[in-house]
């Protein structure tokens, strides 16, 4: 953070001493030395000095601290200097050096939370040589290289290596050099560092090494350190004024001359304007009494805080900005967020000055604009830096020690941007509108009224509403100032009572509102004042908890009677913008996790307020409000495990619901953390009980409203939590949660009666859950969880089967509970347990039953699991499945997945089957092929042949559905493929006869040369001829009629002239071996066909020829030629052919040279 180079800044208030002490002579001051005197910082009690820095243990100090040494450290920390020159004549100089002395900053933490991200230790000093304690272990290597490359770790390197030299402090201003050692690439540097300081802070800093950063650099942290660790090897002065006044004019003017003479260079001209205006009488500086001096400390009306370059601090956020998520930028704002907390904590007023800088960056985004244009969501972490943003405005106004003309400023600054138009809301795109409820509070009464009429709730909205409240309730401030604040005679039991059975006190304000109070308190450095009062908002929730289960228990036949509920929180905790249930969670851990010194945090609360001091309470211990057996950790758990289990309306928006999910999702997390011991085991127990009968007010309800978040996620950890100590609730538990009503056509509508404070929605409007796909798969994970925890239980499993079948609506997730029971099941360490695989089956059956009529892209993979689970099931399962494939599986999947598996040889083996079974098998096998083939020939005639081959009956059966089917619903490559497999397995005349009836659904025009049927026509001719003449002359008239591409025809042609027709056929006929004349049927009209084709496909290549195919249609004319020349008068016919071609295309004279030179 250091700044450029430049000079101090000047001192902010003139000095002027005008008086002398009487005995002295001119020159000399009161109980001073000479002229130019210096000391060492350390005083008469140097051993003192060293304790109270923290150099020595306490106890092992050699002397008492001396009353100066006292007083002057007081004063140096809360008065400015001026105030101490005007509060008193005559100061001795001792006392000016040691109110000097202890001016300057004596902790560490401060140094380090201004030059680092993360402060690692508590006390930074507290490890040797002032490091903490590096991270361990090799996970951690990463890290520990990022923090050693923070300007404090370099810092406290930099003063370790001696590095720091020529260390002087002038009043309050202290100066230096830090050597920066030379490297590979750089050269070594010498920086002059200096520091002014003020009531024991840090106010300005300089360093001539130009660094550009938010943090204080390296070298300034060195010097800090220095005179922090070292403070007798520093040189002290008096400020620069008070020498000055001990010098005579003489002394004077030769120090002038003697500064001008050594920094002639840089101050000459300087020195001369000064002295222009010093000799005339009118100018300025004349008219001012007395002269700056940059050493001399603050005036009064300075404010006393630590240096922050506020510049910086906005060019750093709008570059993490700018780079929109991306170099781990996200990352650094959550880290600058932190610093501000950290700075919250130590009550650093720069906290609310650097989210000031940060927020005004935010709203300048450019990004903000674009997206409302777009009407696109910013994306999701963007998105939670904004709530982060909002929740640290919260903890500032909540300061419970602000000033109300800085809480004014604050409300003036948050109204402003909560009233630009890009501002984003609340729940993301969605605004919502629920009541102003923040205000609904005992205080509460004048609520704000400028963001209550705001149609939409921005994320600044409740910090606004949050400048109304304030801490001046003498209940409340009895809550946090004491340990003992009880009333045993106090018997108002009504439902906002200020006090419980126990005579402890309750808090009754909104929820997340009184959580809010307990975050700025601990934000603010107080958390022994916030774990007080969010025991006090637990015990409170405890005793609502309470009486809402009595209400309920009174309107329960009711209720029940009538199937409806409400919700009774519109507004729910987990997931809410300001997490009440995280604060509490996170309070009372932190409670469980420190010692009793450290958590007193800093100066006592009630000292500041400067009211209800209960000072001799403050020793005892803050578990007095708790139940026996219980403590900080069993007290977090059970506020979790309340929040958790609300019933709570699901929020409009997808981000909004996605942060219901997260937020749940993250407590849990923190939740398994814990090992459950008894206790923790007995809050489980406790509160699942509640949540099961607590009716509306649970989100596990015998009733809930269809809208209400579902419990699935949070039932999943009770269940896996409860199961080893109490299974029967664990299961009615899980089982209660399955519920998915907004799924389901007839789920119970809102109760408009509105009974005792509950509040009703609106039951008719169907919901838009943008997460309903996870909200589904943490449901089946649920389910699977019960399906593991059930193995080898049969009554369970059934149970848990019957909730999967009436809850889950998803065919996946069935899908995949299906293959989840199944693996269960036949783990290989263990027998199959045949009950879960019964399960398994019958979640694989369910979900064939609802894919049937719907595309699914893994149907295949269902169907062919379905087979393998019904394997291991048994024979039976097999049977059943065959027996009712219609239910189940498309005619295509019986037959070629399902009865082709089945009769395969592996699963035979599998089931190690006798003749008798196999053959009963196969028979259910046959009769589903000849199903399916009836009801889908296309598809399946080919699948049932195969399945029947070895039952006769069965294969003519098949056949005779082919033939049936062959002359209306299947094309021409089903009969081909069909007739194929006839010829393949020796039914050479079935195959011709099938491919006859192919032939006729066949249609080949001239320019087809490339169609995939030509190979099946070439066989089903090769067929014939193999067959006989008579089978070769039925079928040519076909061919002829089917097939117009010369090139096929003259094919075919060729190969029939070849070879004698029936050399291969039937029962080994043969025939005389004399070739088939071309003159004769049925040659001849083969013959005719294929010269006309040829005809016919030349007049129309030419009607659409270019240049560049001339070469390959002389070619084609070439083997027209070739076919011609088969006729008797082919050559003839070819010439006059060439010559009508010559006459009708003689416009194309150069493919017509080319035909002349070819064929004459």
């Amino acid at each position: 953070m250091a700044e450029r180079g430049q000079l101090p800044p000047a001192a902010k208030r003139l000095c002027c001493r005008p008086g002398y002490g009487s005995g002295c002579r001119p020159g000399q001051r009161a109980g001073g030395a000479g002229p130019g005197s210096g000391a060492l910082c350390a005083g008469p009690s140097s051993a003192a000095a060293a304790a109270a820095l923290g150099l020595l243990p306490l106890g092992k100090t050699q002397s008492p601290e001396s009353l100066l040494d006292i007083a002057a450290r007081k004063v140096a920390e809360k008065w400015p200097f001026q105030r101490v020159e005007e509060r008193f004549e005559r100061i001795p100089e001792p006392v000016q050096r040691r109110i000097v002395y202890w001016s300057f900053p004596r902790s560490e933490r401060e140094i380090c939370m201004y030059s680092s991200f993360n402060t690692g230790a508590e006390d930074p000093a507290a490890a040797p040589g002032g490091a903490a304690t590096a991270p361990g272990g090799a996970a951690d290597a990463v890290a520990a290289a990022d923090e050693n490359r923070l300007p404090f770790r370099r810092g406290i390197a930099l003063l370790d290596g001696g590095c720091v030299d020529n260390v002087l402090q002038v009043g309050f201003h202290l100066s230096g050099t830090v050597t920066e050692p030379a490297m590979q690439s750089e050269p070594e540097t010498v920086c002059n560092v200096a520091i002014s300081f003020d009531r024991c802070k840090i106010t300005s800093v300089t360093c001539s090494c130009g660094n550009k950063d938010i943090f204080y650099c390296a070298h300034v942290v060195a010097l800090s350190l220095y005179r922090i660790r070292k403070p007798d090897q520093v040189k002290l002065h008096l400020p620069i004024s008070e020498t000055l006044f001990q010098m005579n004019r003489d002394q004077l003017q030769k120090f002038v001359q003697y500064l001008i003479t050594v920094h002639h260079t840089e101050v000459l001209p300087t020195a001369q304007k000064l002295a222009d205006e010093i000799l005339s009488q009118n100018s300025e500086i004349n008219q001012v009494h007395g002269a700056p001096d940059p050493t001399a400390g603050a005036s009064i009306d300075d404010e006393n805080c630590w240096h922050l370059d506020e510049e910086q601090v906005q060019e750093q956020v709008k570059l993490f900005l700018s780079q929109g998520g991306y170099h781990g930028s996200g990352k650094q704002l959550n880290l600058l967020f932190a610093k501000v907390r950290e700075m919250l904590k130590m009550r650093d007023s720069n906290g609310a000055r650097m989210l000031t800088l940060i927020t005004e960056q935010f709203m300048a985004d450019p990004r903000l604009s674009l997206w409302r244009q777009q009407g696109t969501t910013m994306t999701d972490k963007y998105r939670q830096l904004w709530d982060e943003l909002g929740a640290l405005w919260m903890c500032i106004v909540l300061n419970p020690h602000c000033k109300l003309e800085q809480k004014a400023s604050w409300l003036k600054q948050l109204k402003k941007w909560n009233s630009v138009d890009v501002c984003p809301w609340e729940d993301g795109n969605h605004g919502n509108e629920l009541p102003n409820l923040t205000n609904a509070l005992p205080q509460g009464a004048n609520a704000n009224q400028d963001s209550s009429n705001r149609p939409h709730r921005t994320v600044f909205t409740r910090a606004i509403e949050a400048c109304d409240l304030h801490w001046q309730d003498s209940h409340l401030q009895h809550i946090i100032s004491s340990d003992l604040y009880t009333n045993y005679c106090y018997h108002d039991d009504t439902e906002n009572s200020l006090f419980d059975s126990h005579g402890w006190p309750l808090w009754h304000e909104h929820v997340p509102t009184a959580c809010a109070r307990v975050d700025a308190l601990r934000s603010h450095g107080y958390p022994r004042e916030a774990l007080r009062l969010a025991i006090a908002i637990v015990n409170t929730l405890r005793r609502q908890q309470q009486k809402q289960l009595e209400m309920f228990r009174a309107q329960k036949k009711e209720l029940l009677h009538r199937g409806v509920t409400s919700i009774t929180n519109l507004e729910g905790w987990v997931g809410h913008p300001l997490d009440p249930v995280g604060t509490l969670f996170s309070s009372l851990m932190e409670a469980c996790r420190v010692d009793d010194e450290s958590f007193h945090g800093f100066s006592d609360f009630t000292e500041n307020m400067g009211q209800c001091k209960s000072m001799e309470y403050q020793h005892l211990p803050a578990h007095k409000f708790l139940e026996e057996g219980e403590s900080y950790l069993t007290l977090a758990v059970e506020v979790a495990l309340i929040g958790l289990g609300q019933q709570r309306i699901m929020p409009d928006g997808l981000y909004a619901q996605e942060k219901v999910c997260r937020n749940e999702e993250q407590l849990i997390s923190k939740l398994q953390e814990i090992e459950l011991d008894d206790t923790l085991v007995k809050i489980f127990r406790k509160q699942a009980v509640f949540l099961l009968e607590a009716g509306p007010y649970s989100g596990l309800g015998e009733v809930v409203h269809r809208e209400s978040v579902p419990m699935h996620t949070f039932a999943k950890y009770l269940f896996t939590s409860l199961l080893p100590h109490d299974a029967e609730l664990a299961y009615k538990t899980a089982l209660r949660a399955m519920r998915l009503l907004v799924l389901e056509s007839t789920a119970p509508s809102g109760d408009i009666s509105r009974p005792h404070h509950i509040a009703s929605v609106v039951p008719n409007r169907y919901p838009r859950w943008f997460t309903l796909s996870h909200i589904e798969s943490q449901q089946c994970e649920l389910a699977s969880t019960m399906l593991t925890a059930a193995k080898g239980d049969v009554r369970r499993l059934e149970t848990v089967l019957e909730s999967i079948q009436k809850n889950i609506h998803s065919s996946s997730h069935i899908f995949k509970l299906a293959q989840d029971a199944f693996k269960i099941a036949t783990l290989m360490d263990s027998l199959p347990d045949i009950t879960l695989l019964k399960v398994s089956l019958e979640l694989g059956l369910q979900v064939m039953r609802m894919t049937l009529s719907t595309l699914n892209w893994r149907r295949r993979e269902m169907v062919r699991w379905l087979v393998t689970c019904a394997t291991e099931v048994g024979v039976y399962a097999l049977d059943s499945i065959m027996q009712n494939w219609f239910t189940l599986f498309t005619p295509t999947e019986a037959t070629s997945i399902v009865a082709t598996t089945v009769m395969s040889n592996s699963t035979i083996v599998r089931l190690h089957l006798d003749c008798h079974q196999q053959e009963k098998l196969a028979g259910s096998a046959r009769t589903l092929a000849l199903q399916c083939a009836m009801k889908d020939p296309q598809n399946c005639a080919l699948s049932a042949l195969t399945l029947c081959e070895k039952d006769h009956i069965a294969f003519e059966t098949a056949y005779q559905i082919v033939l049936d089917a062959a002359t209306t619903g299947m094309s021409y490559s089903q009969l081909f493929t069909i007739a194929r497999y006839m010829e393949h397995r020796g039914y050479p005349m079935r195959a011709y006869k099938l491919a006859t009836l192919a032939m006729t659904h066949l249609n080949l025009s001239y320019n087809q040369d490339t169609h995939p049927a030509i190979n099946d026509v070439l066989w089903a001719c090769a067929l014939s001829h193999s067959l006989g003449k008579n089978e070769l002359a039925a079928i040519i008239p076909l061919v002829v009629k089917s097939v117009k591409c010369a090139t096929v025809l003259s094919d075919i042609l060729r190969r029939c002239t070849l070879t004698t027709p029936g050399m291969v056929g039937l029962h080994g006929r043969r025939n005389s071996g004399k070739l088939m004349s071309l003159d004769k049927a049925p040659l001849r009209q083969l013959l005719d066909a294929t010269i006309g084709a040829y005809i016919n496909t030349t007049h129309s290549r030419l009607t659409h020829i270019s240049p560049r195919h001339y070469s390959e249609f002389i070619e084609f004319l070439s083997k027209a030629r070739e076919t011609f020349l088969m006729a008797h008068d082919g050559h003839i016919q070819f010439t006059q052919f060439i010559d009508n071609l010559k006459q009708i295309y003689k416009g194309k004279k150069k493919l017509m040279m080319l035909v002349r030179e070819r064929f004459g």
